[in-house]
Parts: C-alpha cells; sequence; structure tokens
C-alpha cells in the first residue's frame, strides 16, 4: 500500500497534467508540481482559488483574463463554480500555453481539478470553443449583478429535488423597501445596492450553495442537504452582513436590510410548489416588520394575503 501511494505521489509530480483538490470553501489543499508551477503556488501556500486568481491578475500571469472589471468577473464566475457535479472547459495562461481543465466536485464539496495542455489544437477551433464557453455563461448570468440568473437557480433546485438528490432549503430573498431606495436615491443607486447586496451574500456561500437573481430585488439562495433550521442560522449571518453595509460613498449613513423566506425541499416537491411556500414565508417576514426570517410551517406572525399582493 505504501509503495502504491509512493508511486502516485511521484506521477503527480513528474506528470504535465496539471492536478490539484480544493476544499467546500474553495481553498486549494493539494496541487502538484505542474499545477503549482502554472499558477505560482508555494509547496507550503494554501490560498483560496480567488486569492490565486487575484494576485495573478495584478502580476499578470497565470490565466489570461479578458473582463474589464476583474472583480465583477471574480464574482459572476464564483457564482456558478462547483454548483454542478461536472464541467469541462478551455483556458489560456499568459505563459502561452491552452488548457483543457476539468472539474469534479463530491458530494461533500470537494472538487477535483485535472488540465491538460491542448496548445496543439488548432486555434480557428480554440476560437470557436471559447465562443461557445462565453454564450453559455451569458445565457446563465444576470447581467447586472454577475451572479447566477433565474435559469442556473431553478436548473440547480431542480437537481436537488430529483430521486436521489440531496434534498435542502430554498430561501427567496428580497430587498426592504427597494422602491423608496430607486424613489429616493435614484435608480443608479438602486443598482448599486443590488450589486452590493449580490457580492455581500455570494461571500457567505458554501460550495454547493447556489444564488443567483430572478428578477427585480429578488433573489433565491439554494442550499442542499441542510436543514431549514440551518438555513436560518446562515442567513441570521447574511442578515448581519448586510445590515453593516454602507454601499453609497455619497450618503455614508445610507443602509439598507433584506427579509428572506425559507422553505423545506426534497424528493416528490416541484420547484413551484417550494418556491411558493418560500415566497408566502417570505411575506410573512415582510409583515412582521421585515430585516427578517421567516420559516415555512411556523405559525405567521400575521395573517398575510397572498404573495402576490407582497409590499416591498
Amino acid at each position: 500500500m505504501h509503495d502504491l501511494l509512493d508511486q502516485l505521489r511521484l506521477l503527480h509530480d513528474t506528470t504535465p497534467v496539471l492536478v490539484a483538490a480544493y476544499d467546500r470553501f474553495d481553498r486549494l489543499r493539494y496541487a502538484n508540481a505542474a499545477f503549482r508551477t502554472a499558477f505560482f503556488i508555494d509547496v507550503d501556500d494554501a490560498p483560496t482559488w480567488a486569492e490565486i486568481m487575484r494576485r495573478n491578475h495584478a502580476l499578470k500571469r497565470g490565466t489570461v483574463l479578458t473582463a474589464a472589471d476583474f472583480e465583477d468577473w471574480l464574482l459572476s464566475t464564483q457564482s456558478r463554480r462547483g454548483k454542478i457535479p461536472y464541467r469541462a472547459f478551455e483556458t489560456d495562461l499568459h505563459d502561452g500555453r491552452w488548457l483543457l481543465m476539468t472539474e469534479t466536485v463530491s458530494p461533500a464539496g470537494w472538487m477535483l481539478c485535472v488540465a491538460s495542455d491542448i496548445t496543439a489544437f488548432r486555434a480557428d477551433e480554440r476560437s470557436v470553443r471559447q465562443d461557445r464557453d462565453r454564450a453559455l455563461k451569458a445565457a446563465q448570468t444576470d447581467d447586472l449583478t454577475g451572479v447566477a440568473n433565474r435559469r442556473f437557480i431553478t436548473a440547480r433546485v431542480e437537481d436537488m429535488l430529483a430521486p436521489g438528490g440531496p434534498g435542502g432549503a430554498l430561501c427567496v430573498l428580497d430587498l426592504d423597501n427597494f422602491k423608496y431606495i430607486n424613489d429616493l436615491r435614484g435608480h443608479l443607486a438602486g443598482d448599486a445596492v443590488l450589486r452590493d447586496f449580490a457580492a455581500r451574500i455570494h461571500g457567505q456561500l458554501r460550495r454547493a450553495d447556489c444564488f443567483g437573481r430572478i428578477g427585480g430585488e429578488e433573489f433565491v439562495l439554494v442550499l442542499p442537504a441542510t436543514s431549514v433550521e440551518e438555513a436560518a442560522l446562515i442567513i441570521e449571518r447574511m442578515l448581519a452582513v448586510v445590515r453593516q453595509s454602507r454601499p453609497l460613498p455619497q450618503w455614508p449613513d445610507f443602509a439598507y436590510t433584506f427579509s428572506a423566506g425559507i422553505a423545506s425541499a426534497g424528493p416528490g416537491h416541484t420547484f413551484s410548489d417550494v418556491y411558493d411556500r418560500a415566497d408566502r414565508a417570505l411575506y410573512a417576514a415582510k409583515m412582521a416588520g421585515r430585516n427578517r426570517i421567516h420559516v415555512d410551517g411556523m405559525p405567521d406572525p400575521a395573517n398575510a394575503p397572498p404573495p402576490a399582493a407582497r409590499m416591498g
């Protein structure tokens, strides 16, 4: 057994194939020599994926990024990274190499990344594949905030509800009194608040969690293999983070909040059923005073009319 492990280590450290493993918080826990060389990572270093990308981008090394705004690109990419069990994509490095990379995610949220050098592929074929990848990303991303859109979120909920799926919790999040923000501060300020909210919530997510905007000031958080009690604790932390935000420099005292409704989700449920229950729980949170959470199945703090009548 020890001989086998020794041979595996030797193969990993001598192969030109890049191999790495990230934990469920997206922190690098293993990388072979080829991976560390390509992304300039010291042997004893254990950065997060975001830290690797940020510092290499600043030094113009590692992955080539053409996005106009790096932080917008990072948020958009993180909103989809590791949310499906397997994906393959292509990327190029500043040293001229072109890589085919695969990401495999375990039920526990760990990710195995394996990349092979495909630089010898014809450049015109490479351009076609790049265009395809960009189109796929655009189809899954909310234009304003950069997080996942309704289409991507719905697919992740369906994964959670599928036979043999993990089940979990679905949360509907809605900014409080957002109409008044637009009316009093203007729509550009409202857009800035939406982007700030998306970034702050996304910073609290685990690997398997998926967060996206489904329209207006309403967002959905998908928490696989999570009880409604655990979901409530997660969102309590998010409430605290958002309460501290001051996203409008021209109005340094401006603050905002959100409300959330939580519903359990499992095999046999449908997206529309789970969403409706979470939306009704959200309405109960709004009626109870906003800036809080309500869990489906708990006694309503007020007699609530249908969610369609909900105010911000």
